[in-house]
């Protein structure tokens, strides 16, 4: 959020900013469909990037998709907006082609597959329309500032509306705007806490397999994704800022919720791993959250644990207190107005699950022989594997957050932290924790691994430990 200065004051210092905003997936698909979904992935079956992972497929179309969020406001009245990415299999042929307009949003421009800045096509209400690589009429977050601020102006103004903007940035190919190109260029990704750090035997094995110190083109390659990362932010920067003048311009601004979050956090360098995501650490699996609005009073901060799957459940309940069924979030209303003596549910948890990708058998790297890869690179380093399959949950206990995974491997590996006393993870606390407590942790992560609805929000007291 560092360069995003007008994000930062036209959205978090008008009112709430959250410390402690979890995805409860490190992976794009899997996030964007607890976004929609208001469920943990073992709920809603996205475990991956792929089709036979659940994105987007037909299964998960008339699963999940069609109870998604949106279809709950058409029922209430609003006009629906959506630009940008959606999942990352949307629009193949595969998946319904572009013709396939999810349930629930009357506007829809919808990007086919993964992130793009040029040359990509879009859904535009069911029909492909093909966009090539001159600027700024191809690039991508302007050609969804445009379409939003057209619908800000132009649509029905009898009704409440919704929108959702799904920017590509910062994610790769890390492509800016030309105005951007050569900015920030004395920066370099940040050298501190577990930057270029040797894992040690106490973290599981895909992580102990990272070369470090990392060879000098990676760490090249790394600061130039985290500049270009940055100069992507300076277009979303452009668009929160005219999308805020026009809504205040429509008089519409202090009636209108703004919500600013991401998908998943991301790595570079960080215990040697060049660039992605995918791990349990908090440098993936953190994102910003901060929400302005009616009754949100400004310049505050909340170290609540809140995650993506508490976005659906708020939107609902801030129109007119539905309680969305069948999600595994609460409402973050209670946070936005506590005056409102709210009887929502509250939690002190949350639960981080991701299942590895795998589609790579990497020959040339003797330590990776007979193991199922995924994005590897030239120094045979891989940022996942078939045995990267996690469960965590993440608690605060006595004022500390404590992190506890398990990992499905050969190994049960199992990483515990206390990320207050040890916020870069360096320490694993497994093999010196308390076993009658380690046994309670174990036996909420179990319990909240196969959870539905709402008991995933109140722990029963077999499984406290008190």
């Amino acid at each position: 959020m560092t360069p995003m200065v007008k994000t930062n004051n036209l959205v978090g210092d008008k009112g709430i900013k959250f410390n402690n905003m979890f995805t409860t997936s490190p992976l794009c698909c899997p996030s964007r469909s607890s976004i929609l979904t208001g469920r943990y992935v073992h709920n809603h079956g996205a475990v991956n990037n792929s089709l036979d992972g659940g994105c987007s497929n037909d299964k998960w179309q008339q699963d999940q998709e069609a109870n998604a969020f949106p279809t709950v406001l058409k029922t209430k009245g609003y006009s629906t907006f959506f630009a940008g990415k959606y999942l990352n299999q949307y629009g193949y042929p595969q998946s319904g082609g572009v013709e396939h307009v999810p349930p629930g949003w009357d506007d829809w421009n919808g990007l086919v597959g993964n992130s793009q800045y040029y040359d990509y096509s879009l859904s535009v209400n069911g029909q492909q329309v093909k966009h090539g690589h001159e600027y700024p009429q191809d690039y991508l977050t302007d050609v969804i500032h445009k379409a939003a601020r057209k619908f800000l102006t132009t649509r029905d103004k009898k009704k409440p509306f919704f929108m959702m903007l799904s920017t590509p940035a910062c994610h790769a190919p890390f492509t800016p705007a030309p105005q951007y190109n050569s900015s920030f260029s004395d920066k370099l990704a940040p050298r501190d806490g577990s930057y270029n750090q040797q894992a040690g035997p106490d973290k599981h094995w895909l992580i102990r397999q990272a070369a470090v110190p990392m060879p000098s083109d990676t760490v090249q390659q790394s600061d130039s994704f985290f500049q270009n990362r940055w100069r992507t932010l300076q277009s979303v920067d452009d668009m929160m800022e005219d999308l805020v003048q026009t809504l205040q311009a429509d008089g519409l601004l202090d009636n209108t919720y703004i919500f600013f979050s991401s998908d998943n956090g991301y790595h570079l360098g960080q215990f040697g791993l060049p660039y992605d995501k995918r791990q349990l650490y908090d440098f993936d699996i953190r994102v910003p959250l901060m929400v302005r609005g009616p009754g949100i009073k400004p310049n505050q901060t909340s170290d609540k644990i809140v995650a993506n799957i508490d976005l659906a459940p708020t939107f609902l309940d801030l129109v007119d207190g539905t309680i969305l069924p069948n999600v595994d979030g609460i409402s973050l209303k209670p946070y936005l107005h506590p005056s409102d003596n709210s009887t929502r549910p509250l939690r002190d948890y949350i639960l981080i699950e991701h299942t590895g990708e795998y589609s790579e058998r990497v020959d040339s790297c003797p330590q990776f022989l007979g193991q199922d890869m995924s994005n590897c690179n030239n120094h045979c380093v891989c940022e996942d594997s078939k045995n990267n399959t996690f469960a965590c949950i993440v608690q605060v206990q006595s004022g500390h957050m404590i992190k506890a995974c398990e990992l499905m491997d050969s190994e049960n590996f199992v990483e515990i932290y206390d990320t207050t006393a040890d916020p870069y993870e360096f320490k694993n606390l497994y093999k010196t924790y308390d076993p009658k407590s380690f046994a309670v942790l174990q036996k909420q992560l179990q319990f909240l691994s196969t959870c539905k609805g709402p008991e995933c929000n109140s722990l029963p007291q077999a499984v406290r430990g008190v």
